[in-house]
């Protein structure tokens, strides 16, 4: 059985600060996970990275440096998926080729961006933004990997412009909203967020489909 999960994520752009937001924010998304790597005596460690092709920058390196880990690389669709395979997703769109040896199960992808996550969950959006928030602004696609990318900031911003926490705005709000996210709900919305869990709830050597119940 694995020994250890290291999982490096895109995102936090490049400050210091906003990343130690954005690992606070992973941390208790998948917290799920990290129960059952506590049960089962697995080392966890999330390291977030700033941009893709730095994300992929450290994947690669943690394989050297970290052979005996079950090392995860964890990046933006940045586009829909049409390819069932995240490694040929990303050798179509970013010319990125899978490490020899190294399989599928350890490349995911979250949504086209960040942001389709939390159109899952318009309960928790209303909740954080109070007052004024306009949810008829906020997509209803069931699939929200589908959500257009360059349609996910613009209609969070029309939901929130008049609420008293202000416009949607990345660095302030998506660290907390993805702690305060119900990881159901966007199993339930995300085929990949489920194909997340489902695998490394998998490689912890858990059986059930969903580690939030385990």
């Amino acid at each position: 059985m694995v020994t250890e999960v290291r999982i490096y994520i895109e995102g936090g752009g490049d400050g210091k600060n906003t990343k130690a937001l954005i690992r606070q924010g992973f941390s208790q998304f998948l917290k799920p996970l990290v129960e059952i790597a506590k049960c089962q005596k697995i080392k966890w460690d999330i390291t977030i990275c700033g941009s893709r092709n730095n994300a992929l920058r450290n994947f690669n390196n943690a394989l050297n440096s970290h052979p005996e880990a079950f090392n995860v690389l964890l990046v933006d669709a940045e586009a829909p998926v049409t390819l069932q395979s995240p490694w040929k997703h990303l050798k179509f769109r970013d010319n990125w080729d899978a490490p020899p040896g190294i399989d599928d199960s350890h490349c995911h992808l979250m949504v086209q961006a960040m942001e389709a996550w939390f159109m899952s969950d318009t309960a928790t959006l209303k909740t954080f933004y109070g007052q004024g928030f306009r949810e008829n602004a906020i997509s209803r696609n069931a699939n929200v990997e589908t959500i257009d990318k360059d349609s996910l900031e613009p209609s969070l911003k029309a939901a929130t412009c008049n609420t008293t926490k202000g416009e949607y705005h990345k660095i302030k709000h998506a660290s907390k909203l993805l702690e305060l996210l119900d990881v159901d709900k966007v199993r339930q919305a995300s085929p990949y967020c489920d194909r997340l869990f489902t695998t490394l709830t998998a490689i912890m050597g858990v059986s059930t489909n969903n580690p939030s119940q385990g």
